[in-house]
């Protein structure tokens, strides 16, 4: 596929990164020429210099016979100019632009038309965490939590811990502590590497263990691995952007929330706006402030601010004060593999939720649902299962008999409203959805090559 990324900032770089590794030709705009320069050095692509909203640069960049246009510059005008000129001049069959202003994107659906901005797929990363955080609050104790098939079925990340029901045993004594329930390990990692789930695996303390389940039976699940955590109720977020005030809209309704926020006048919008959150103006790592707010009786912490370091020092702090669990959205790549082992809880990165949703929209065949893992190596998606018996190298196969390649595992199928936990005689039909878990990415193109229909069949 032949595909131009515009905007070479740490989304286009890393959705580069991930394109060029799966063999498509990739070129990439951008008016950094010395990042431009950076990133062909580590990878096999072509580079532009130029604005990409221009004609010019976009013929020059091979925008005539591309299949796809990406346009993921920090500015949303560049963008959905980009997408506009690519249709009108050069009839670009897709394009996706990242919109992240709350503004623009409550009217979405008037402006996003061929007729309006033809703009095929938006990409906001703003609701993409916002809705991340949500699930986590949801889920006590969870890593992360990612659903497939609208909502049906949930894979989720936890950490085994010391007095866990299943600390000690083997995978294959799940059913006997949980009969009701029908679950499967897709993965564990122990000391940040990954081991194959066997039934005759023990899971130990501190494994990071990657279970699929209905969604209606997660609790249940989480339960078995570790001591199940108490429902949050009292939750203080730093930072009233996008995504804090976001936040803030979706939990004040069944949680008692306060926001900190540094600047007066959007401390004040925010109080107009909000039903039920308590806004007051301040510093998120203000060691006194934090003991007048009674930090240590709040069971989340979450800071949400543009700015990596006091998100950091001032989770830190909140931990050390006492607080329950401490979130931290962290931008910079780097700092997300600093904190691993250190007080913090969870760190969220919105390139990793931006670039699963790009490539949800990027992936060949009948994929619907893409999340990219443990730091862009592995992946979850979900991929439809077409044709018949003839024309298909899935359907009508049960899942011993496919030729998956190593570290990928088939975790569940949903068929209609029937989610169907998967084992080695399960039968794939036609029009499944197939839930699947890689360890390692690079054998994606193996996978779509999988589910892709034969075409000598239709002859």
């Amino acid at each position: 596929m032949k595909i131009v990324i515009i905007g070479a900032g740490q989304v286009g770089g890393t959705l580069a990164e991930n394109l060029v590794r799966e063999e498509n030709e990739i070129t990439l705009i951008d008016i950094n020429n010395e990042t431009l320069l950076e990133l062909q050095d580590k990878m096999d692509l072509q580079v532009v210099q130029g604005q990409g909203s221009h004609p010019d640069v976009l013929i020059k960049a091979g925008i005539e016979d591309a299949d796809l246009v990406i346009a993921v510059t920090s500015d949303d005008a560049i963008n959905m100019i980009a997408c506009q000129i690519c249709y009108s001049l050069f009839r670009t069959s897709t394009k996706i632009a990242r919109i992240r202003s709350s503004k623009i994107l409550k009217y979405q659906d008037q402006l996003f038309q061929n007729e309006n901005i033809p703009v095929d797929h938006i990409i906001a990363p703003e609701q993409l965490v916002t809705r991340d955080i949500a699930r986590l609050i949801d889920y006590p104790g969870a890593l992360q939590v990612l659903e497939f098939a609208e909502g049906k079925v949930s894979l989720v990340a936890v950490r085994a811990y010391y007095g866990g029901l299943l600390v000690g045993h083997a995978l294959s004594t799940i059913k006997e502590h949980i009969p009701n329930v029908d679950t499967r390990v897709a993965a564990i990692y122990r000391n940040g590497k990954p081991i194959r789930p066997l039934g005759t695996t023990i899971i130990e303390a501190d494994d990071e263990v990657f279970f699929i389940a209905a969604s209606i039976h997660i609790r249940a699940v989480m339960n078995e691995l570790q001591k199940l955590e108490p429902a949050y109720k009292r939750i203080m977020i730093a930072g009233g952007g996008n995504i804090g005030s976001g936040l803030a809209r979706i939990l004040e309704k069944n949680h008692q929330v306060k926001l900190i926020e540094r600047s007066p006048e959007r401390a004040e919008y925010l109080a107009s706006e909000l039903n039920d959150t308590l806004v007051f103006t301040g510093d998120s790592s203000d060691q006194e402030l934090l003991l007048e707010e009674h930090i240590d009786h709040f069971d989340v912490f979450i800071a949400v601010t543009n700015d990596d370091e006091a998100n950091i020092m001032s989770s830190l702090l909140a931990k050390r004060l006492g607080v329950r669990k401490a979130m931290v959205l962290i931008q910079r790549e780097a700092y997300v593999d600093l904190l691993h082992g250190s007080n913090i809880d969870i760190a969220i990165s919105p390139q990793h939720a931006t670039i699963s949703a790009l490539l949800t929209h990027v992936r060949r065949g009948n994929i619907a649902n893409v999340y990219s893992l443990r730091g862009g190596s592995a992946e979850a998606i979900e991929i439809a299962a077409q044709g018949d018996e003839k024309s298909s190298k899935v359907v009508g196969r049960t899942v011993k008999t496919l030729k998956l390649p190593p570290g990928v595992n088939i975790g569940a199928i949903v068929r209609g409203n029937e989610v169907i936990i998967a084992h080695s005689k399960t039968k794939i039909l036609s029009n499944d959805q197939v839930i699947i878990f890689l360890v390692n990415k690079r054998y994606i193109s193996e996978v779509e090559a999988l589910f892709q229909l034969d075409a000598l069949s239709f002859y």
